[in-house]
């Protein structure tokens, strides 16, 4: 009697890093969407932003500093989108999902840890960078802009900051210990990026010195960049300096998050 033969067992389907953090994104979005808090951070805030951008401009000599309300709005707008939709949307995203054990079990699998971070990362980049989109085409038509002189740097600028927010973002949820306290982590850097980058009054109405240590924090290369896409009037000079400074920071930030990133709750 001739042995029974037991059919081989198909292969396990072949997976890519990029077929993992598709997978592991699709269901941070779904998650996202379950979360009212970030939705409206993400989704109104950056929205309503500029308008007060747009009434603050009315008492400054905008034109003293060769700038119109247009290209003081339009960079303060994707300065918004990051630290709302990217930058404090992630910071919250890694916490929770670490407390909740979920960094922990995707640790066992196939993921790598730059595959789950970049996974968890991609909704809110993706999130943000549409907004960005959208706002800079609403504010050139609203406040009349014409098209950038420089467009390579506004292309430029907003890619690093997107990648320095979600980069920031992981650093930050490192230092934050439970989901609470994750709404209040952000806050300094937020508070510091819309008052000293740019955003809502430009760097050459502040003292010279002032201005000089303004222009080293993490999110006033990314304004610089967009605006001087935008008007022209940025030298090679200035920007290769904006480039240097962001490119610090996120270097500054990735060692940050290799250093003291936890995946792990805290006990």
């Amino acid at each position: 009697m001739s042995a029974t033969h037991t059919p081989p067992r198909p292969a396990a389907a072949a997976t890519t890093p990029l077929s993992r953090m598709t997978a592991l994104a699709r269901a941070e979005l779904t998650l996202l969407g379950r979360t009212r808090g970030a939705l409206f951070a993400a989704l109104f805030v950056p929205l309503v932003m500029p308008v007060s951008v747009r009434a603050v401009s009315e008492d400054m000599d905008l034109a003293g500093a060769g700038l119109s309300p247009g290209t003081l709005v339009l960079p303060a707008a994707v300065g918004f989108s990051l630290l709302f939709a990217v930058y404090s949307v992630l910071v919250g995203a890694f916490v929770v999902r670490r407390e909740e054990l979920v960094l922990k079990r995707l640790r066992t699998g196939e993921l790598r840890d730059v595959e789950i971070l970049a996974g968890t990362s991609l909704p809110a980049v993706l999130t943000g960078l549409a907004q960005c989109l959208l706002l800079v085409v609403g504010c050139a038509v609203l406040m009349d802009l014409s098209a950038p002189s420089a467009p390579h740097l506004v292309v430029l600028g907003l890619l690093l900051g997107l990648v320095m927010s979600a980069a920031l973002a992981a650093a930050t949820a490192g230092f934050t210990r439970t989901g609470e306290s994750a709404q209040v982590t952000p806050m300094p850097l937020l508070m510091v990026s819309m008052i000293g980058s740019g955003m809502f009054a430009p760097l050459e109405l502040f003292p010279d010195r002032v201005a000089s240590v303004l222009e080293l924090l993490p999110l006033t290369p990314v304004v610089t960049l967009v605006r001087g896409g935008w008007t022209g009037d940025l030298s090679a000079y200035e920007a290769l300096g904006a480039l240097a400074t962001a490119m610090a920071w996120i270097l500054i930030a990735v060692f940050a998050v290799r250093r003291w990133f936890r995946w792990e709750p805290r006990r």
